[in-house]
């Protein structure tokens, strides 16, 4: 356990806040090599990421990926990097601000701030910024739709390790995963059904979701059965039979055996069967990313025409849409409930019917 940190006294009176946590994966300060490299050694290096005993794992790490990744990695970067920045932290941001309006709109009084597990802002200077400003309650969301030890698990252990050195912790609640939350699922379909007005809709709809090695689905892991109910819930809200929707996973990395079908060998196979137009959405991804914007609409996309394809089009993730905004202000006030969230004991007491009527309690007026 790490030494308990010496703080400020208590001050007795002073104002106490709640405040609303993402965390999201991370990314690279710039879409450099050396910036890469950083990133990469700090991602790499997670245990929960890399499930290979150190002494094996280390010497490749730091010896040939780390040589030869980040240089890669930099131009794939660069091929989709933003004005603002990564758009990964773009969109974080920007849905961070829109809860917080959306929050407030809803007479919520509450801080809403956002960290990446890996680069930055970091987890530990964002806590300690929301500290400053006199947290004593605080609700973390973990933007991965889909519960994973690789993803979830990692962003829970950092928050552990930084309120085990606190003398004053605060109330702490967690959103372990949302991948069957009815507003979310709602989001999604809805998101489907706008690019299907604007472009027309295709032979088949693909649902690519971040691939994980086998040997986590045989260890326990429930990542595998929670994106396919994701994908399950979103085809019956759109009304698809079984042979109009597929599910498979990307991103494999190294020669272990990953979760299948793999997406690109999928895109590559479908022109053979049939389809000639191909509509693919990321529904564990929150908001876009090297491996939504890069993997999937570009490669993904080449691969299929290459293949015999005819039409291949992405369907963006939710990023800061206003129905991805409300939906994930839903789940956070339900969350929230029974912690003081507003200013006035009369709009406390109207949040407090309303977080009764969204958990199903039926409370009376």
């Amino acid at each position: 356990m790490p030494a308990l940190r010496t703080e400020p006294p208590f001050q007795h009176g002073s104002r106490l806040r709640t405040g609303v946590l993402l965390i999201n994966l991370g990314t690279p300060d710039a879409p450099t090599a050396k910036a890469l490299k950083t990133y990469l050694k700090e991602f790499l290096s997670d245990p929960r990421v890399v499930e290979i005993p150190r002494l094996v794992w280390w010497p490749i790490l730091n010896g040939i990926i780390l040589n030869v990744r980040p240089q890669k990695s930099a131009v794939k970067y660069a091929s989709i990097w933003m004005d603002e920045g990564s758009p990964l932290r773009v969109y974080t941001e920007r849905q961070a601000n829109a809860l917080r309006s959306v929050l407030a709109a809803r007479g919520i009084d509450v801080d809403v701030e956002y960290a990446m597990r890996y680069g930055n802002p970091s987890i530990h200077d964002v806590l300690e910024k929301m500290r400053g400003r006199g947290l004593r309650r605080l609700l973390v969301l973990p933007m991965y739709p889909q519960y994973s030890s690789s993803t979830t698990a990692t962003a829970f252990d950092v928050l552990f390790q930084e309120f085990a050195a606190l003398r004053n912790q605060p109330d702490l609640r967690l959103i372990r995963s949302f991948h069957d939350f009815p507003a979310y699922i709602d989001a999604l379909a809805g998101q489907v059904r706008r690019h299907w007005e604007a472009h027309g809709r295709g032979d088949l709809l693909l649902f690519s979701f971040h691939g994980v090695p086998k040997r986590s689905l045989i260890k326990g892991d429930p990542y595998h059965c929670e994106c396919h109910k994701t994908a399950r819930l979103i085809a019956e809200s759109l009304g698809l039979t079984e042979q109009q929707w597929q599910t498979s996973f990307q991103s494999r990395f190294g020669k272990a055996e990953w979760l299948k079908p793999y997406t690109s060998e999928v895109i590559q196979a479908l022109p053979a069967q049939g389809v000639k137009t191909l509509d693919v959405m990321c529904p564990g991804f929150p908001a876009d990313c090297l491996e939504t914007l890069e993997e999937i609409a570009m490669e993904g996309k080449e691969e299929f025409l290459t293949a015999g394809g005819s039409q291949y089009r992405y369907i963006p993730c939710m990023n800061d849409h206003p129905a991805g905004i409300a939906a994930m202000a839903d789940l956070l006030q339900g969350h929230l409930a029974g912690w003081p969230l507003a200013h006035d004991d009369a709009t406390a007491r109207e949040l407090a019917l309303q977080q009764q009527r969204a958990l199903g309690l039926g409370a009376s007026e």
